[in-house]
């Protein structure tokens, strides 16, 4: 028996023995170079449909946000559903997003929002951060066959986990031959941020991303929002107990207020470009001795050979600082910054953008702090809107005076939606800092908000509708696996396109359809 939806084409009978081996294969684990070596392996003529997007930068709102304090407010609703904010015109006809969004709802005519988006797994799947984090990231509607909530967050024998939407990417749109950089870059904490879902999954490690990790540690408890704008949901309200270095602070903020990004180490410290160059000799006199031993396969073997030392070089010479270096903030004027803004998200957005210039296929910036249980009202108002709406904008803007807007595909969403009731999340209960819990809104995987700007979508449209309390759509919904064949045909990856996995079994990449009222 399969699971509904589920396709036996998609769960192979693979015997012990080998299910072991291609387990076993993830637990080896690969650094950059591997990844570099194992993506030129790779490479294979891509059957597609014409590209609208030469690239995505995908923005992660961990935790979910609410539909109710962003991009779908209930004006009119009591006021246990309606919030506490007030709403604000955009520059669409009869369209209002909450109050603390001024700048995007200005640029309202210049990006799409789907409102129905939706999870249709069961219950205790759709409205919990693990599962729904891994049907998101994955772009599939069932978690794989014999997990849990809990059991989805570590490795287990014998799972047959769908490649996330990075890693198809990276299989279906490499990026050009000449880029120096891997196909999918991860920030600005890329490795200190994991969750399910992540993995390439049936694809193998050749398809993995790059995780840098680019911002300064961060002090705070369970942190949340953008440093120095960070925060968390525990900080207790009491003033005197305000995040500092008095005596009775929560905690010590004094360290991380100014969240200078660093270069990222490609383990190339100390090695200087005449070092580099007698590597290069000495690697050309090994590839010599090898083409000698084997005449046979001579052209395919040292193509694939240089075409690999071309790329480690390149990267190795483009992460020194200077204007080639992506990741080096210095090369870029005052008002740019500031245009970003100067915090941990902006910083995040603007290195996104070099790295797309750079000719990285995908980017995706994670964004912390969306799990508003508690204080929902205070940090939404205080940290987590004004951030955004200053970093999108800037982001938008800036990509939209470069002409990269066009060719660049830009989704943010969370893993999930809000409860359209709010509540204290355990009544009479007390927080971590010792407070009783203030009401929020808690997990709900039956409609969230997706904005969608540039790379071929339609701009300036309300997609769906939801019922007068923002808890389910009112009209079509769409899944993960409709998100993720959306930005697949942006990319120009047809619908007939397949993967293969380690015994050579064929899957085919779309599990669902485009969005075709964005397209």
């Amino acid at each position: 028996m399969h699971r509904t939806g589920c396709e036996r084409h998609e769960h192979p009978a693979i015997g012990r023995r080998e299910l072991l081996q291609v387990g076993g294969l993830g637990l080896l684990g690969t650094g950059l170079s591997d990844l570099l070596r194992l993506e030129s392996q790779a490479a294979e003529v891509a059957r597609s449909t014409a590209p609208r997007a030469k690239s995505i930068v995908l923005i992660f709102q961990s935790g979910g946000p609410s539909q109710h304090e962003t991009f779908d407010p209930k004006p009119e609703a009591p006021a246990e559903i309606r919030g506490e904010y007030g709403t604000t015109q955009t520059r669409l006809s009869g369209v209002r997003f909450c109050e603390y969004l001024p700048k995007l709802s200005l640029r309202s005519d210049r990006f799409s929002i789907v409102r129905t988006m939706h999870h249709t797994a069961d219950r205790q799947f759709r409205n919990e951060h693990n599962s729904a984090t891994y049907l998101l990231h994955t772009g599939t509607t069932e978690l794989p066959d014999g997990d849990t909530n809990a059991s989805i967050t570590a490795p287990r024998p014998g799972r047959i986990s769908w490649p996330n939407i990075g890693s198809m990417i990276a299989y279906a749109a490499p990026t050009d031959p000449h880029v120096g950089w891997p196909a999918v870059v991860e920030i600005p904490r890329g490795n200190l941020m994991t969750y399910p879902g992540r993995e390439p999954g049936l694809l193998g490690p050749r398809y993995g991303r790059w995780g840098v990790d680019l911002a300064a540690p961060c002090n705070a408890k369970d942190a949340g929002g953008s440093c120095p704008n960070c925060y968390s949901h525990d900080d207790p309200n009491d003033p005197a107990r305000a995040p500092g270095p008095g005596p009775n602070a929560w905690w010590n903020n004094t360290s991380c207020r100014k969240p200078i990004f660093h270069l990222p180490n490609l383990g190339s410290d100390g090695v200087s470009i005449p070092q580099l160059t007698n590597r290069t000799e000495l690697l050309r006199q090994l590839d010599g001795l090898r083409r000698a031993a084997d005449t046979s396969q001579v052209h395919a073997v040292s193509t694939a050979w240089d075409a690999q030392r071309d790329q480690a070089m390149r990267l190795l010479l483009a992460a020194r600082p200077g204007k080639q270096n992506p990741f080096d903030l210095d090369q870029e004027s005052d008002a740019t910054r500031d245009l970003y803004g100067r915090e941990e998200w902006g910083q995040a957005f603007l290195v996104a953008r070099r790295l797309v210039e750079s000719g990285v296929r995908m980017v995706q910036v994670n964004l912390r702090g969306w799990d508003t249980h508690q204080n929902a009202f205070r940090d939404l108002k205080g940290k987590l809107l004004p951030s955004i709406d200053h970093c999108l904008s800037g982001f938008l803007d800036d990509l939209s005076a470069r002409g990269l807007l066009d060719e660049t595909l830009v989704v943010m969403c969370g893993e999930m939606g809000r409860t359209p009731k709010i509540s204290p999340i355990t009544v009479g209960g007390k927080n971590v800092s010792g407070e009783i819990f203030t009401p929020g809104r808690h997990h709900w995987g039956d409609v969230f908000p997706c904005f969608f700007a540039g790379g071929g979508i339609q701009p300036g449209r309300i997609i769906g509708t939801t019922d007068s309390h923002g808890g389910l759509p009112t009209s079509e919904a769409y899944t993960p696996s409709d998100l993720a064949a959306t930005i697949f045909h942006l990319l120009g990856v047809g619908p007939d396109r397949e993967f293969h996995d380690a015994t050579g079994r064929p899957y085919v990449i779309y599990r669902g359809q485009p969005i075709r009222d964005l397209l």
